[in-house]
């Protein structure tokens, strides 16, 4: 028999005992009999647990979300941990000062006082935008607003093709298939001429696109980064924050923005009875700089290249539009995006247009919706009649009918997935980007947008309206009982997506 074992301290005893839990040397049922498997090994969890979960609460007050999400948050920590914490840690976090300190900032807070006389010629959005650290409006813009998947695709390549110096282009999702190879082509094309080709992707749809294909890029001299890759978060940040930021910029000179991804269900050569209608916005003139400014601070974070100042200066007028670009996400201190928005539903006095692919609105928005309606604003929301995402159509479908009974228009787009992000106040703005109007886009991800606010631009886009309108439904289907119990609790839910 080998010799016992000399009799450990409890202090050491305990440790030891824990450290075996935990590596799986031994289980609680093997020493149910001793004293520190009775009492302290347990003791020790809840005590961890408690203190786990009162550094989760406060993170969660200190966030500065919207009430509803607050309190959902807590009572799911606090009733269901087994479940609140894990699900915290993969999708709760928003605002994290660690990872904003990996990240270039792209607005700095707080106007001087002369600075804040001066903006009072302007209009409130404008007020918000800026005082939130938005850039100023720039003057003498020009702005092709493209429609179709199909004629966006024919001009990103041509665009390509005309590139004298760079090419920058970020995107939520790069597709395997037709459309995502091809501009891939393009782009391999261009470096192998000398062209710097800097391509970015958001790392959770990454799996679309083979290894293989990205390498033939790089190999004629491209540059490939991916944002927050997945096999990474622990060191990066939580898996919710996502950029879903689609930006292309040729020559810094012009850009692209808007909701379409590099994929067949997006944009394609040839016409397609399944794909999603969507619109994209060609911007030449000074709002460029800013627009390649976040691209460059995106590319900064995910690549671990230095961020360099603008190669490119501010240019001159080339047109008559005014534009405002405006990003959102965890690189920007505050909530200016949606605190923009919000002012604007409150102030409308005849029009507040919206298309938007996903509609889980936090609980301002949809009273905002709702007051505007009551007044008498002709409110119109054109969602799509069965979108991608089931669950998304669940979570925002008692939203829709609370709108809609208060008088506002519901218009379900029937022909399939509507995925265009545009909104129309009065006759004095427009906005389009790749935000969603869901409470993910608003709080989450790291998104752009462009306010306009020129006469000509917002009859485009009112066109544009007009002409989706007549492939809608008059209104929302009645839900059965099981889709109404669905929708309740879907809004329940929706605070914690």
């Amino acid at each position: 028999r080998p010799p016992a074992r000399p009799a450990l301290k409890p202090k050491r005893l305990a440790t030891r005992v824990v450290r075996d839990v935990f590596t799986g040397d031994v289980s609680l049922d093997s020493c149910a009999g001793t004293l520190p498997c009775v009492w302290l090994v347990p003791h020790i969890f809840s005590v961890l647990g408690f203190l786990l979960a009162v550094f989760l609460l406060s993170r969660i007050l200190r966030e500065h979300r919207p009430p509803a999400s607050t309190m959902a948050w807590l009572l799911s920590i606090v009733l269901v941990p087994y479940v609140g914490v894990p699900l915290y840690f993969l999708i709760g976090g928003r605002k994290h000062r660690r990872l904003a300190a990996r990240k270039n900032q792209l607005y700095s807070s707080g106007l001087a006082a002369d600075e804040l006389e001066s903006m009072r010629s302007l209009n409130s959005i404008e007020r918000i935008l800026l005082t939130g650290g938005a850039p100023r409006t720039s003057s003498g813009d020009r702005v092709e607003l493209w429609s179709t998947g199909e004629e966006t695709f024919r001009r990103i390549l041509a665009l390509f093709d005309s590139a004298k110096t760079s090419i920058d282009v970020s995107t939520f999702i790069l597709g395997g298939d037709g459309t995502g190879l091809a501009v891939l082509a393009r782009l391999a094309e261009r470096a192998s001429e000398g062209i710097q080709v800097r391509l970015l992707l958001d790392g959770l749809f990454g799996f679309r696109v083979k290894r293989r294909d990205l390498v033939t890029l790089t190999r004629a001299g491209g540059k490939v980064a991916v944002f927050m890759p997945l096999l990474r978060l622990p060191f990066r940040g939580p898996a919710n924050l996502r950029n879903h930021r689609k930006i292309i910029v040729v020559d810094g000179e012009v850009a692209v923005v808007g909701g379409m991804n590099l994929a067949d269900e997006y944009m394609g050569e040839l016409p397609r009875t399944d794909r999603w209608q969507d619109v994209s916005l060609l911007i030449e003139g000074p709002a460029v700089a800013h627009i390649h400014n976040v691209f460059r601070s995106d590319w900064s974070f995910a690549s671990g290249d230095p961020a360099t100042p603008a190669s490119y200066p501010l240019h001159k007028r080339v047109g008559d539009a005014t534009l405002q670009v405006v990003a959102s996400g965890p690189d920007v201190a505050g909530d200016t995006y949606y605190d923009a928005i919000l002012t604007a539903l409150f102030q409308a006095r005849e029009r507040i247009w919206i298309a938007t692919p996903y509609f889980i609105p936090d609980e301002a928005i949809t009273r905002g919706l709702v007051l505007a309606a009551r007044r008498g604003v002709d409110v119109m929301l054109m969602v799509p009649q069965r979108s991608n995402h089931l669950t998304a159509d669940i979570a925002g479908g008692s939203y829709l009918r609370q709108i809609e009974r208060a008088g506002a228009r519901v218009r379900p787009f029937l022909p399939g997935m509507m995925h265009a992000k545009v909104t129309l106040i009065d006759n004095d703005m427009a906005i389009l980007g790749s935000a969603n109007l869901d409470m993910r886009s608003l709080f989450l991800d790291y998104e752009i947008a462009v306010f306009i606010y020129t006469r000509p631009e917002i009859e485009r886009f009112q066109a544009w309206f007009e002409l989706r309108l007549r492939q809608c439904a008059e209104k929302l289907q009645e839900p059965g009982t099981t889709r109404a119990l669905a929708e309740d609790l879907g809004r329940l839910l929706a605070p914690l997506m």
